[in-house]
């Protein structure tokens, strides 16, 4: 479930190799390779992106081995898909010559881009990472159509906050319930921030690392009982979504003292989610090894779900979790799940912010989950991802800069048939962000003339 993070930044490492020329003849048997500069490696990413330069002679082998061509030609086509050809460069900047940003123009827009290089003499490319989209004459009405074309189910809101109405801006399918991945931490995350309001836990406290799970990227080696802090464990579940972490939390608060607060942050089907499933059993029941309990937990009620889990117990555990649901198709997605409208999404994230928690909105805002070019217009902005296969879903709390007012940006997709492209939606969401950036906003006006 932490898939998403990678497609959010799409991280191109890239590499080109055309060598710029020497400026003066000298005999050949004397003569040095130029070594090319960042400008030369940064006028090279529209022929990448075209198929121009060869890509075995652009990339770092450190690239080529973790996006492979074939990768790097879909995630172009992606591009070129969505914002048209990339045309030119429209501007460089970097202070060391090795790393820096670069604004690339497509037909629809201008990319940013960080671009790493390594070191000479060959200065491959070792990174590029697309961190933003500025689409031309864009409209919240663009947008809401390219989601409704997604396929499969689609649904977002972008909506002010004003204390704690939620008045929207633009939606689609705002109440309906989508799988959502790892966004259900925002509600681990409320339920810790509110036992510290009441006095009941710290934020320092410390407690054993006990229920390890798959896909964590901060725990994932750790050994089991490793005295943490609670601000550790909800920095790493929020950040870079650990659901070892996670299912730490969810043991020691308690999944029922969670549930009750989904209830009271105003979740529309609480039942949904009831009783709130930890990773590894989400993980175990889509997978074979529990094929026996699966049907019944599918067709049991809340108290006939939460006793299947109780007298199974000792069943699940990571070691009994088959991995089969990382692989292939989409699993039970529509049954087996968080689950949540971007509705509901909007209210858990409004009572976070309600809650006043410095540690919470701290942990919120580690990883913006859009890059720095993409969040340049807001003074704080906070974001939680999910995803598996054939579940994507973006949310994010953001306070604007230029007026100080809130907003939220949430998104969902489902599709229980076929994988999800994930650097679409990112494109999508990002694109929501700048527009909710500029909504009604009344532009400066002009100088008067002299």
């Amino acid at each position: 479930m932490t898939r998403l993070r990678t497609a959010l930044l799409s991280s191109l490492l890239l590499a080109a190799a055309l060598p710029a020329p020497a400026l003066f003849a000298q005999p050949a048997e004397t003569a040095a390779p130029a070594v090319p500069s960042f400008d030369a490696r940064a006028g090279q990413i529209v022929g990448l992106l075209m198929g121009r330069v060869a890509f075995a002679d652009s990339f770092a082998p450190s690239f080529q081995a973790a996006v492979p061509e074939a990768q790097f030609r879909a995630i172009a086509a992606n591009l070129i898909a969505q914002y048209g050809q990339p045309i030119a460069i429209a501007g460089t900047a970097s202070d060391n010559g090795r790393s820096g940003t670069v604004r690339l123009r497509f037909e629809r827009g201008i990319a940013t881009v960080r671009l790493d290089i390594g070191p000479p003499p060959e200065a491959r490319i070792t990174g590029l990472q697309f961190t933003g989209f500025t689409v031309s004459d864009d409209t919240m009405e663009r947008v809401t159509a390219e989601i409704a074309a997604l396929p499969g189910r689609s649904g977002f809101l972008v909506a002010k906050i004003d204390g704690a109405a939620i008045r929207p801006v633009a939606s689609a399918n705002p109440d309906r319930q989508f799988a959502t991945g790892s966004t259900f931490k925002l509600y681990v995350l409320d339920e810790l921030a509110a036992a510290v309001a009441a006095g009941e836990r710290r934020w320092r406290d410390v407690v054993p690392l006990s229920h390890l799970s798959f896909s964590s990227a901060a725990t994932g080696n750790w050994p089991p009982d490793t005295p943490v802090t609670l601000q550790t464990l909800a920095n790493w579940m929020i950040s870079v979504s650990d659901n070892g972490a996670a299912d730490t939390l969810i043991h020691l608060l308690g999944r029922e003292r969670i549930e009750a607060r989904m209830r009271a942050a105003g979740h529309s089907a609480p039942s949904r989610n009831i009783p709130f499933l930890t990773t590894v059993e989400a993980f175990a029941l889509k997978g074979d090894n529990f094929a026996d309990l699966r049907a019944p937990f599918i067709a049991g009620n809340d108290a006939q779900q939460r006793r299947i889990l109780d007298a199974n117990r000792h069943r699940f555990t990571l070691a009994q979790v088959d991995g089969v649901s990382f692989g292939g198709e989409p699993r039970f997605i529509d049954d087996l799940e968080w689950f949540a409208s971007p509705m509901d999404v909007a209210r858990v994230l409004v009572d976070l912010k309600a809650r006043r928690s410095d540690a919470a909105m701290a942990a919120m805002a580690i990883n913006n989950g859009v890059g720095p070019a993409a969040a340049a217009d807001w003074s704080w902005l906070g974001y939680k991802g999910g995803s598996e296969l054939g579940v994507l879903s973006m949310s994010l709390l953001g306070r604007r800069k230029i007026d100080s007012k809130w907003f939220v940006v949430t998104a969902s997709w489902n599709n229980d048939k076929a994988d999800l492209d994930g650097a679409k939606l990112v494109g999508l969401v990002t694109r929501l962000l700048a527009l909710a950036a500029k909504d009604g906003v009344t532009p400066s006006a002009p100088p008067p003339a002299p």
